[in-house]
């Protein structure tokens, strides 16, 4: 597998290039990419060995419509790099993101006294 059809899977599958789903969303709550002309050729090669598997085009998508197959899932998970390891304060801080509020970082960690329970 090319890092080009490792992208194409983790991107049709919504997950990012560790292959982790964003907090809040289900895992492989979407499976589907409509490819360009730029990736159609990507996409065969995906189908031929049986990573992804090929849809109708339609009025509506007019694209090489493709998705992931259980198979596909398995190969991404595989050959995608595992997550870096982070530090205390870099974990903290990414909460802090993840928490998507209206403070600053300094508001944030006052107001969140028991954070470091959680990392």
């Amino acid at each position: 597998m090319t890092p080009r059809h490792l992208e194409i899977l983790q991107h049709s599958l919504g997950v990012d290039q560790y292959s982790r789903t964003p907090k809040g969303f289900r895992p492989f709550t979407r499976n589907h990419f409509c490819a360009g002309a730029g990736d159609e050729p990507d996409c065969r090669e995906l189908i031929a060995i049986g990573l992804m598997q090929q849809h109708e085009t339609t009025t509506w998508l007019p694209y090489f419509n493709c998705s992931v197959t259980e198979a596909g899932i398995a190969a991404m998970k595989a050959a995608s790099p595992k997550p870096p390891v982070l530090s205390r304060s870099k974990r903290r801080y990414q909460a802090y993101l993840e928490n998507d509020c209206n403070m600053t970082f300094g508001e944030w960690l006052k107001s969140t006294r028991d954070w470091s329970v959680n990392l």
